[in-house]
């Protein structure tokens, strides 16, 4: 089984900063890729930013230039460095992984139970 904890969600003024962090567990032979999803009350869930294991990235329009994702791969913990926070970035934060699982060599895609950023004066 794998899971992935993530912390660092919380209540920031405009034009503030977060770094959120989330950390894969459990029975992992590789990671290919993970990412940070946000979905905000009535909107649908959307890609925010994502990594490869080789490093590649890609940005939603909306956070590029503010958001940077960035992978420690010996720890299996991405992180994703926002500055410049607006209100809209307000929603809930989930970190999702694709990750080839030890034993039966399975892909699969696996999700964090989110976590809150509010951006509010």
């Amino acid at each position: 089984q794998v899971q992935l904890v993530e912390s660092g969600g919380g209540l920031v003024q405009p034009g503030g900063s977060l770094r959120l962090s989330c950390a894969a567990s459990g029975s992992i032979f590789s990671i290919n890729a993970m990412g940070w999803y946000r979905q905000a009350p009535g909107k649908q869930r959307e890609l925010v930013a994502a990594i490869t294991s080789g490093g590649g990235t890609n940005y939603a329009d909306s956070v590029k230039g503010r958001f940077t994702i960035s992978g420690d791969n010996a720890k299996n913990t991405v992180y994703l460095q926002m500055n410049s926070l607006k209100p809209e970035d307000t929603a809930v934060y989930y970190c999702n992984s694709l990750i080839t699982t030890a034993g039966n060599l399975g892909h699969y895609d696996y999700w964090g139970q989110g976590t809150q950023v509010t951006v509010s004066s």
